[in-house]
């Protein structure tokens, strides 16, 4: 939810010049009924324990003094002894209380430590290590071969449809892509830089896939 209103208003001369306000209100909506839905189960939850926890205790403490008003009329209890009992029972359940406080404290870092430990055992769909390089000096050569290519999340808009071209540094020139906002220049880019993998076709390097080859030192 904090990400989408940051992109949001980051972003508001491009929302506003695209009118794309209900769209952002819609996924805003969308990620804070999920913070809503979670609030209300923690609710939900507390309350239950709540509840129950002051039945079990008052509940007990009615009992207690219940049955100490008849042991008390029939002489086999005295009222220090009863006053005493009931001093150790609330330091009993003052215990009590601040033990549910720690469990709760460690439930909570339990749940946090768990999306930390999800996200550290991730696979990442490019790794940034591991690969091959090749030895000797490279001449830089570049190719885009039969590169079809989307976003991973938008599956249903193609950015490149069978994009082929080659750049080698034989001669001493300037590159540039050129065409229209949107075309894929910027994405084209990114698949060099092997922010992404092409859906299909390859992006080469000295003749090697860069697929094959170690990120790090590709990157170098």
């Amino acid at each position: 939810m904090n990400t989408v209103a940051e992109e949001s208003f980051s972003n508001v001369r491009t929302v506003k010049a695209f009118g794309s306000e209900e769209i952002e209100i819609k996924r805003f909506s969308e990620g804070n009924k999920v913070v809503y839905d979670a609030g209300a189960r923690k609710a939900r939850y507390q309350a239950l324990l709540s509840f129950l926890t002051s039945i079990i205790l008052y509940g007990s403490m009615i009992g207690v003094i219940v049955i100490a008003r008849y042991l008390y009329e029939d002489n086999k209890i005295s009222v220090g002894e009863v006053a005493s009992f009931a001093y150790f029972m609330l330091m009993l359940v003052f215990n009590f209380m601040m033990l549910s406080m720690v469990f709760g404290n460690v439930a909570s870092i339990m749940g946090a430590a768990d999306k930390i430990c999800e996200l550290m055992q991730h696979e990442p769909a490019i790794k940034s290590r591991g690969g091959d390089t090749i030895s000797g000096e490279t001449n830089g050569s570049l190719e885009i071969k039969n590169v079809h290519f989307h976003y991973p999340g938008k599956e249903d808009t193609p950015i490149l449809n069978g994009v082929s071209f080659s750049v080698d540094n034989t001669k001493n020139r300037v590159v540039a892509l050129c065409g229209t906002s949107g075309c894929g220049k910027s994405s084209i880019i990114s698949l060099l830089e092997r922010f992404y993998d092409p859906t299909q076709g390859q992006v080469l390097f000295n003749g090697r896939d860069i697929k094959e080859l170690d990120p790090a030192w590709y990157h170098s």
